[in-house]
C-alpha cells in the first residue's frame, strides 16, 4: 500500500508554506530536511526523551519528532529561527547567553522554544513552575542552574525591569574576571551553530553498518547478495577494502575500523552498506546475513586471568598493563597506626552521555593525486585523529574539521564513526554521511572504566595519616585505547589533598568482552578518589574526629609529596576547608534538626580532591596573527564542546595585548590552520593551549611596542612578522618508574571540597540530593560564568554517576534506560571560589573542567550514612542497593 498524502497549509516563522506531507512525516523533518531550519535538533531516536526538537506550535512548545505535519492544517509555528538572529537577538535568546546556560549548545534551541512558550503565559514563574515547563528538555552540560536562571532572567526583561545592555559586558571592560558572552554562545540560541547533521550536503551517500550481536565470535561469512538487491543500495565496505593497517591506534593498535575475521565486543563493526538515502541504507543493512561461531565470552577480570581463559587477542595477554606505586614502608606505617579501616569498593560501566548523537560527514576535495579527504566529527585532538586516520586508511591527504559539538566528556578522545565515513569516501569517491541512532551511539563508543578496588588506610592517635594500601583492579573491555594512562592518571592523583608517607598500591588493566574503556570525565580520579574519600570518612568516624577537621589536619603542604613522590609548591587546601566550613556547619545543623524518626533521614557528606594538570611530558603550540582589519586571529586546535574554550583564548588575548574583545577571535576547528596542541581532555586546554597562546601574544605584544603601534598597516610599513607562534611544555618530561610508581607529576593542581546534603527514604530506599555545594581553587579565574558552569554541570554528572546512571551493555539503549539526568532530579547548588594564582598556571589560571565532579560521588556516599547508617560500596546507590544495605544492617 503506498503512502497517503496530504496537502497541508500552515505558517512557519511567520511565512505560509504549503506541502505535501505522507502520513509519516514529523515536523521536525519538515523543518530540518525539507526548510533546512536545524536549530531544532534530535537525540533521542524520536522518543520524546530529549526536548531537543522542541518548537511551538499554536502557543504551545510541543516535539516536533513527534508532532506529525498532516494535523498542522492551518497551524502558526515558531521554531529557534523565528525568534531572533545573532545580529538581533530575542530577550530570551540573549538571556541564555548573559547567564552562561549555553554551553555545547546542542540542547539550547529546544530549552529557549520551551521557555518562550512558559514566559510567553507567565511573565513571573516560579522555579517549580519553570522547572515544570522545562520537564521534557534535557541538558548534559549545565547542571540545569544557570537554564532556571535564564529564564528568571529572561523573565526580567521582558516584564521591562532590567534590560540586556545594563548588565552586558562591555568589549573594553576588564578582560579577566568577567563574564564575557562566549563568543559562540549566541550562534547556539539562534540555531545558527552548524553540528555535523546540519552540514547540507546535497546527494550525499548514507551510511549503514552490520554489528555484532554477539560478544565474542569468529565472522565466517559475510553475505551481501540480498543486500544488493535492495532500492538505492550503492554498495559495500568491509575490512578488506581498507588499505592501511585498519587500525585506530592510541597505545597499541588492536581496535579495528572494521572487524576482519573476529568480533570482540557487542556492537563492532563487521560491514558497511552505502546507499542513496538514510531509510535505504538501514534497509538494506538488515540484509546482510553474517554468519559467526561463538567463542566462549569472558565478562569478569576474574574470567579474564583465570588459567584456561581464552586470550582475547591472541597476540596479547588478558593481562595487558600493570603498575605499582610504592612509597615509603606501608607495613612499618600500619604499624604505627592507631586506627585502621578495611573495605572493597566498586564502580560500574557507565557512559559519558553527550547529548548529540554519533555523525560524521567526509568527502573527496579536488582530484586525482591533489585529492584531499576531509573528514566532518567531533573530536578533541583533531591532527591526532587526523593521524590515526591517515595510518589506518592508507591515505596521507587529510583535513580534518570539526563542527560544533553536542558535548563529550571525554569520549570524543576516540574516533568511532569518522573511519567509516572516510573509508567509504575514499572508496566510493563520493560524500557520504554516517548519522547513528542514539542507540546505536552508545553502544559503539567508549564508557567509562569500572574499577575493583580494595582499601586499607591508617592513621596514628592524633589523626594522621600513616599508611594507604590499595589493590586496583580495571576492566579495560575488549581494546586498549588509553586503559594504561587511566591507571596511571588514578595514582597520580591518588593521595587526592592528602599527606600520607607511606603507601603500597598495585594496579592492573584487563581485557575482557565487555565494552571497552577510554577517556571520561576525570578519567581515573573519579573512581580512586571514591574509595579514598570514603575510606577517609570511615577512619574520621573510627578515630571519633569532625570528617572536614580531619581532612584538613591531614593535607599535603609545600615540600611535602604526593603519592608519586614528587613535592609540591603550593597547596591551599586548608584554605578552601575553611572556606566551605560556614556551608557544612549550617548543613551539619540543618541534618541535625530534621525530625530523623520519620522514615526520610538527613544526612551530610564530604568529599576532596586535587586534580593534577600538565603531566610530565606535555606540550601544546599555538600561532596569533595581527590582520588586516587589525584585528587578532588566535589559532589553536583546542576543541570547544562546551567547557568555553573560545572564550579562554579570546580574554587572554585580549587581556595581554591590551585590546577590546571585539578585535580579538579564534580558529580552532580545522587541521589546515592550526598546529598539534594536544588533547582538549585531563583539563589541560587552559594551562596548556592557553600557556602557549600567551607565549605567543606576548611575542606579539613586544613587537607593537617595539613597531609603537597596534595596526597591521604600520607592521607591514616597518616589515615585522604580523605572526608568531608561542609553544608550552612541562618542566617535567619522565614517566612513572615502572617497578615503584615514583616519579615527578603534575605541574598544577586544582583543589576541590564538595559538601553533599541528602535525604534517604528508608522504606522506598530513594536518595534526594538536597543540595550539593562545591568549593573550588582553580587559580585565577578568567571567566566566572565559565568556571561555575562546569562546576554546576560537574555536581549534576557527579550525582548521576553516584545515584543512578549506569551502561549495561544490550540494555541501555536510550535516555532513559540510562537515567539521564533531568528537571525533576535537578538539585540546589552552590559555589565557593577562592582564587590562588598559579606560580605555572596560564596568568595564574589553570583547569577546572573534571575535578568538577571528582568527589561527588563520595560526598553523595557519605552523606546517605550519615543519614541512615549504610555504606553503599557498589555504585550506583540505587534504591534497590540501599535497601538491601538497611536489611542487612538490620538483621546484624
Amino acid at each position: 500500500m503506498g503512502k497517503r498524502l496530504k496537502k497541508i497549509n500552515l505558517t512557519i516563522n511567520g511565512q505560509a508554506k504549503q506541502v505535501v506531507a505522507d502520513d509519516k512525516m514529523v515536523l521536525l523533518d519538515l523543518l530540518r530536511e525539507h526548510l533546512q531550519l536545524t536549530g531544532a535538533k534530535q537525540s533521542c531516536d524520536r522518543k520524546g526523551q530529549c526536548g531537543a526538537c522542541t518548537v511551538i506550535v499554536n502557543k504551545k512548545a510541543v516535539l516536533s519528532c513527534l508532532t506529525k505535519v498532516q494535523k498542522l492544517e492551518g497551524a502558526t509555528v515558531i521554531s529557534v529561527e523565528g525568534l531572533g538572529t545573532p545580529d538581533n537577538p530575542h530577550l530570551i535568546q540573549e538571556a541564555f547567553a548573559l547567564a552562561g546556560a549555553i554551553q555545547c549548545g546542542f540542547c539550547t534551541p529546544g530549552m529557549i522554544m520551551a521557555s518562550k512558550a512558559l514566559l510567553d503565559v507567565n511573565l513571573n514563574p516560579t522555579v517549580d513552575e519553570i522547572k515544570y515547563a522545562l520537564r521534557r528538555n534535557i541538558c548534559r552540560c549545565t547542571g540545569y542552574a544557570k537554564i532556571i536562571e535564564a529564564v528568571q532572567l529572561a523573565a526580567r526583561f521582558l516584564r521591562k525591569e532590567l534590560t540586556p545592555d545594563e548588565i552586558r559586558p562591555k568589549p573594553t571592560d576588564a578582560k579577566m574576571g568577567i563574564s564575557h558572552v562566549r563568543p559562540s554562545a549566541l550562534l547556539k540560541a539562534c540555531g545558527t551553530a552548524r553540528f555535523a547533521a546540519d552540514i547540507a550536503m546535497p546527494g550525499a551517500l548514507e551510511i549503514a553498518v552490520v554489528r555484532s550481536p554477539h560478544f565474542h565470535a569468529e565472522i565466517k561469512n559475510i553475505d551481501f547478495t540480498e543486500a544488493e538487491k535492495m532500492p538505492g543500495f550503492v554498495g559495500s565496505l568491509t575490512a578488506a577494502d581498507i588499505k592501511g593497517t585498519n587500525r585506530l591506534k592510541y597505545i597499541v593498535g588492536d581496535r579495528p575500523v572494521i572487524c576482519e575475521d573476529r568480533v570482540r565486543t557487542l556492537g563492532d563493526a563487521v560491514a558497511v552498506v552505502v546507499a542513496k538515502n538514510r531509510d535505504q541504507a538501514l534497509a538494506a543493512v538488515d540484509a546482510v546475513k553474517v554468519e559467526y561461531e561463538l567463542l566462549p565470552e569472558i565478562r569478569s577480570t576474574d574470567a579474564a586471568l583465570a588459567p584456561d581463559a581464552v586470550q582475547i587477542h591472541p597476540d596479547r595477554p588478558n593481562l595487558c598493563f600493570a603498575q605499582p606505586m610504592i612509597k615509603g614502608d606501608a607495613a612499618k606505617g600500619f604499624a604505627h597506626a592507631e586506627s585502621i579501616v578495611e573495605e572493597c569498593f566498586s564502580t560500574q560501566f557507565n557512559h559519558q552521555a553527550p547529548m548529540e548523537p554519533e555523525n560524521s560527514v567526509a568527502y573527496m576535495e579536488g582530484k586525482g593525486e591533489d585529492a584531499t579527504l576531509v573528514v566532518m566529527g567531533r573530536g578533541i585532538n583533531i591532527h591526532l585523529h587526523m593521524s590515526m586516520l591517515q595510518e589506518a586508511l592508507g591515505f596521507e591527504n587529510i583535513r580534518y574539521e570539526e563542527p560544533f559539538s553536542g558535548g563529550q566528556f571525554g569520549i570524543k578522545l576516540e574516533i568511532f564513526t569518522e573511519g567509516i565515513a572516510a573509508a567509504a569516501a575514499l572508496k566510493f569517491n563520493q560524500p557520504v554521511r554516517y548519522t547513528p541512532s542514539i542507540a546505536e551511539s552508545m553502544l559503539i563508543t567508549s564508557k567509562r572504566h569500572p574499577f575493583d578496588m580494595k582499601i586499607k588506610m591508617g592513621a596514628d592517635a592524633k589523626g594522621k595519616l600513616t599508611a594507604l594500601e590499595m589493590d586496583i583492579t580495571v576492566d579495560n573491555g575488549a581494546y586498549n585505547s588509553i586503559g594504561n594512562v587511566i591507571i596511571n592518571r588514578a595514582l597520580h592523583m591518588l593521595s587526592s589533598s592528602y599527606y600520607i608517607p607511606n603507601i603500597n598500591v598495585s594496579s592492573k588493566l584487563i581485557y575482557s568482552n565487555n565494552p571497552w574503556g577510554s577517556a571520561a570525565r576525570g578519567a581515573g580520579p573519579p573512581q580512586a578518589h571514591y574509595a579514598l574519600e570514603c575510606a577517609m570518612d570511615l577512619l574520621a568516624k573510627k578515630l571519633d574526629m569532625d570528617p572536614l577537621a580531619f581532612r584538613k589536619l591531614n593535607s599535603l603542604e609545600p615540600g611535602l609529596t604526593k603519592a608519586t613522590g614528587h613535592p609540591v609548591d603550593q597547596w591551599p587546601f586548608p584554605e578552601l576547608c575553611d572556606a566551605i566550613k560556614p556551608n557544612y556547619d549550617r548543613a551539619v545543623a540543618d541534618a541535625a534538626s530534621h525530625d530523623n524518626k520519620t522514615t526520610v533521614k538527613r544526612g551530610v557528606g564530604l568529599g576532596a580532591a586535587a586534580f593534577g594538570i600538565g603531566f610530565p611530558g606535555d606540550k601544546s603550540i599555538s600561532a596569533v596573527e595581527l590582520e588586516a582589519d587589525d584585528g587578532v586571529t588566535v589559532y589553536a586546535a583546542a576543541a570547544d564542546p562546551g567547557e568555553g574554550n573560545d572564550s579562554m583564548l579570546t580574554q587572554l588575548a585580549a587581556q595581554v595585548l591590551e585590546l577590546p574583545l571585539d578585535k580579538v577571535r579564534a580558529v580552532t576547528r580545522t587541521t589546515a590552520k592550526t598546529a598539534a596542541a594536544g588533547p582538549a581532555s585531563g583539563s589541560r586546554v587552559t594551562l596548556m593551549i592557553g600557556g602557549a597562546t600567551v607565549a605567543a601574544l606576548e611575542q606579539l605584544k613586544k613587537a607593537m611596542d617595539e613597531v609603537g603601534s597596534k595596526t597591521f598597516e604600520a607592521f607591514k610599513a616597518a616589515d615585522v612578522p604580523t605572526r608568531y607562534v608561542g609553544n608550552r611544555a612541562t618542566v617535567e618530561t619522565a614517566p612513572l618508574d615502572p617497578e615503584t610508581g615514583q616519579g615527578p607529576s603534575s605541574e598544577s593542581d586544582v583543589h576541590a571540597v564538595q559538601l553533599a546534603e541528602v535525604e534517604v527514604n528508608t522504606e522506598t530506599g530513594d536518595v534526594r540530593v538536597v543540595k550539593m555545594t562545591t568549593a573550588v581553587d582553580a587559580g585565577t579565574v578568567i571567566n566566572p560564568n565559565n568556571l561555575t558552569g562546569q562546576l554546576e554541570g560537574g555536581m549534576d554528572m557527579g550525582v548521576g554517576y553516584a545515584l543512578r546512571e549506569e551502561f549495561i551493555a544490550g540494555e541501555t539503549k536510550d535516555w532513559r534506560t540510562f537515567k539521564f539526568p533531568t528537571m525533576k532530579t535537578a538539585f540546589d547548588m552552590e559555589t565557593v571560589i577562592r582564587e590562588t594564582p598559579r606560580t605555572r598556571g596560564t596568568l595564574g589560571a589553570t583547569g577546572v573542567g573534571e575535578m568538577a565532579m571528582v568527589s561527588t560521588a563520595p560526598a553523595v556516599i557519605n552523606a546517605i550514612k550519615d543519614a541512615c547508617g549504610v555504606l553503599i560500596t557498589d555504585l550506583p546507590a540505587t534504591p534497590e542497593k540501599v535497601l538491601a544495605a538497611l536489611k542487612s544492617a538490620d538483621k546484624a
